[in-house]
């Protein structure tokens, strides 16, 4: 019996300081994504897709921790991208949430879709893909902060104030 588990940890195939880092760089990159969404008030932002980019890494390393056990065990082939596609397919369900008319417009189609984009980026970091997982947060920043500024020097303060934007 090994140090980890006489205090009931379950031995891992990446290591724990690994998963540790995977979830934290999903912290980070879903923290970035959502403070351009708390600076711009809308009704997902910090925690919000930093939840979603750590629940998102979680489920990954999990799928994949439960693949190679499964895999080892059994001499099976399990099909670990059944639970990423359900992660998907959960981030879209509260993306979709956030998405919701008001008068003759929407808005939340950027925060769904940014919450929809930490969820993917959790993922890539979960899978190892930092380099990956960071530029599309960058540019994740770049699509919300830029384009707004550039839509609105554009369009002008008086013209029409996008929506979806909130």
């Amino acid at each position: 019996m090994d140090f980890g588990n006489s205090f009931g940890l379950v031995e891992t195939y990446l290591p724990l300081h690994i998963i540790a880092i995977r979830l934290t760089i999903a912290a980070v990159l879903g923290a970035a994504i959502g403070f351009e969404r708390e600076v711009h008030t809308a009704e997902a932002g910090l925690r919000t897709h930093i939840l979603v980019a750590v629940a998102a890494a979680l489920f990954t390393i999990l799928a994949f921790e439960i693949f190679h056990t499964i895999q080892t065990a059994n001499n099976t082939n399990p099909d670990p991208i059944r639970a990423v596609e359900a992660v998907t397919a959960g981030i879209a369900f509260l993306g979709a949430g956030a998405i919701f008319r008001s008068g003759g417009g929407v808005q939340g189609l950027t925060t769904g879709a940014g919450m929809w984009l930490a969820g993917a980026v959790g993922l890539a970091a979960a899978l190892g893909y930092y380099v990956v997982a960071a530029g599309v947060a960058v540019l994740a920043v770049i699509v919300m902060a830029a384009l707004r500024a550039l839509s609105h020097r554009i369009i002008g303060s008086k013209g029409r104030r996008s929506r979806e934007e909130r």
